[in-house]
């Protein structure tokens, strides 16, 4: 009952952000309420995904029922964290190198505009940014590795 409660939950959280935008006035400040019901949305998602995932019963090694079942779950909790950790470095680095080309980027255009003989050091510049993400994804490809 309580996971069809959950699922319900999570269903309204995807769909309410599209409701708010459509049922607001067609004025400029329905933007502004939509993302901040999208934003809460997200983080409702957030909890309601941490919540479900590290839900599992833990048993001391001495305590536990059956050793071999024991170790077998916690087994499975250090690969589900290893690859949360991997999708976190990955999503994050991307958006990171997001943010730091665009800006760059655009430097580099208005750069190039005035004095053309810069174009070279001005993609260099945009291509550190770039590496961002490679160091993420090396980091990523780290910790499955182990998993």
């Amino acid at each position: 009952m309580i996971i069809k409660v959950l699922f319900a939950l999570l269903a309204l959280f995807a769909i309410l952000p599209f409701a708010v935008y459509y049922a607001g006035e067609k004025k400029a400040g329905r933007f502004k309420r939509a993302l901040a019901v999208n934003l809460l949305s997200f983080f409702g998602i957030l909890i309601f995904t941490t919540i479900f995932i590290f839900s599992g019963s833990a048993y001391a090694a001495s305590n536990a029922p059956d050793t071999a079942s024991a170790a077998a779950a916690a087994t499975a909790s250090a690969q589900g964290t290893a690859y949360l950790a991997a999708a976190l470095v990955t999503g994050m680095c991307t958006i990171g190198t997001g943010i730091a080309t665009g800006q760059a980027a655009a430097a580099a255009l208005g750069a190039i505009s005035e004095k053309e003989g810069i174009m070279g050091k001005a993609l260099i510049l945009v291509s550190l940014c770039e590496g961002i993400a490679i160091y993420g994804l090396l980091v990523s490809f780290a910790i499955l590795g182990r998993v």
